[in-house]
C-alpha cells in the first residue's frame, strides 16, 4: 500500500489529506493540520483525448512510436489518452490503427493508458484542413466499418456538411462512438443538423470551424448556444485565455486537450505530422506557411496556464481529467475505488511524481 499526503485536489474542492492506494484508491483521510504534510498537490492523472505525438514521434508511425508517445506524456502527468490519427491514405490509416490497437491490448510499463483512438479525419472538409494532410474522403459507412474492425475507435471528428455525414453520425452514435464536429465549413443550420443527428462534441473548439457572426452563427455559434461538450487547446496560441473562459462559461463540459504532435518536448526544428513536415518554433508548431500544426503542449503546462488564467483548482481538475474521462466512459478521480492514476505537483505546479495503476513512474518531466 502506498500513502501520499498533501493538498488533495478533486473536482469539487481542495483540502489537506492523505490518499492510500495499490492499483486502486483504497482510502482518503482528511488531515486537520499542516504539520508534517508536504507542500504539494495531489491530483487525478490527466486525461487527454487528442494526442498525435510527442517526444519526437508521431502515432501514425506505428506501435513503437505510440509506446514512446505514451511514455513521454506519462512523464508530464497524463495517465490516459486517445492516440489521434490524421487524414491519410487508407493504407496509412489502417497501419496506424493496427499499431495503436497493439498498445491498447498490451500496455507496457511507464506508458500512459492508451484507451483507444481519436480518428481525426478523413471525413473532413478539404476547405478546412488546417494542418491536416490533403487526403480527405467523403463519409462512408463501408470505410468506417473497415476502420472500426482494426482498433477501438472512441472518438471521430468529421465535417457534418459533407454528403453522407448525417448517416455516418447516426451509425457511429449507435456504435457507442463519440462524434465531434471539426475541420468544417458548416453553416449554423448544417452544424445544427449534425448536432441533432448525434454529433455532441466539437474538436479543438474555435479552431478549423466556421466562426461566430451575429447574422450567421456558424459552428461556434451553434456550440455556444446548445453544446454540452467541447475540447479546447489551452496553450495560449490556439485560443486566447478570454475565449477559453467564455467557452467554459457557455459549454458546461469543456475539457482540455493538447493536440500535441511529435515536436512536443523537443528542440526547435523539423518534425512529422502524418505526411506533413512541421516546424517547432518557440512554443508553437507550424506548417511551412505559418499555419498552426497541432501543438507542443503537455497537460502539466495546461494546468499551469489555467491556474494563471484564473481558473479555480476544482475547475482545473474537471477540465484536465474528470470531464474527458466522463465523455468516453472512463473512470478518473480522486475517490475511493477509482484507479490509482495520480499526479503529484510541487508548489510551482511542476510534476514531482506520477502513478499509473498504482505504480510510480521512474522518470518524470
Amino acid at each position: 500500500m502506498t500513502r501520499l499526503a498533501g493538498t488533495l485536489v478533486t473536482s469539487n474542492l481542495a483540502y489537506l489529506g492523505q490518499v492510500e492506494f495499490d492499483a486502486h484508491i483504497k482510502a482518503i483521510v482528511p488531515l486537520a493540520s499542516t504539520e508534517g504534510v508536504p507542500s504539494r498537490y495531489i491530483l487525478p492523472g490527466f486525461v487527454d483525448l487528442h494526442v498525435h505525438g510527442g517526444g519526437g514521434v508521431d502515432c501514425m508511425e506505428g506501435e513503437a512510436a505510440v509506446r514512446q508517445m505514451a511514455r513521454f506524456h506519462a512523464r508530464h502527468g497524463t495517465t490516459a489518452l486517445l492516440a489521434t490519427t490524421v487524414t491519410a491514405p487508407l493504407p496509412d490509416l489502417e497501419s496506424a490503427l493496427e499499431g495503436i490497437a497493439a498498445v491498447v491490448e498490451n500496455p507496457g510499463p511507464g506508458e500512459a493508458r492508451v484507451l483507444g483512438v481519436h480518428l481525426e479525419g478523413p471525413f473532413i472538409s478539404p476547405q478546412k484542413l488546417g494542418a491536416q494532410p490533403p487526403y480527405t474522403l467523403l463519409p462512408s459507412l463501408e470505410t468506417m466499418r473497415r476502420l472500426l474492425a482494426l482498433a477501438p475507435i472512441r472518438v471521430v471528428t468529421l465535417a457534418p456538411e459533407l454528403p453522407g455525414a448525417l448517416e455516418l453520425i447516426t451509425f457511429l452514435k449507435a456504435e457507442g462512438v463519440r462524434v465531434q464536429q471539426g475541420h468544417t465549413e458548416a453553416t449554423y443550420a448544417q452544424a445544427k443538423a449534425g448536432f441533432e443527428a448525434g454529433a455532441q462534441g466539437f474538436t479543438h473548439f474555435y479552431n478549423a470551424m466556421t466562426p461566430l457572426h451575429h447574422r450567421e452563427p456558424g459552428v461556434v455559434g451553434l456550440a455556444l448556444e446548445r453544446a454540452e461538450w467541447a475540447e479546447i487547446i489551452p496553450d495560449g496560441l490556439h485560443v486566447h485565455p478570454a475565449a477559453v473562459r467564455a467557452a467554459w462559461k457557455s459549454i458546461p463540459r469543456t475539457y482540455t486537450v493538447t493536440d500535441a504532435v511529435a515536436a512536443a518536448g523537443m528542440l526547435e526544428g523539423e518534425y512529422r505530422l502524418g505526411r506533413h513536415k512541421v516546424y517547432k518554433k518557440d512554443q508553437g508548431v507550424y506548417l511551412a506557411d505559418g499555419t498552426l500544426a497541432g501543438s507542443a503542449l503537455t497537460l502539466d503546462k495546461a494546468v499551469q496556464n489555467l491556474r494563471g488564467w484564473g481558473f479555480a483548482w476544482p475547475e482545473v481538475v474537471r477540465m484536465t481529467s474528470g470531464l474527458a474521462a466522463q465523455y468516453i466512459g472512463w473512470e478518473a478521480g480522486l475517490e475511493v475505488g477509482m484507479p490509482a492514476d495520480l499526479v503529484v505537483l510541487d508548489e510551482q505546479l511542476r510534476v514531482l511524481e506520477v502513478y499509473i495503476r498504482g505504480q510510480k513512474l521512474r522518470e518524470v518531466a
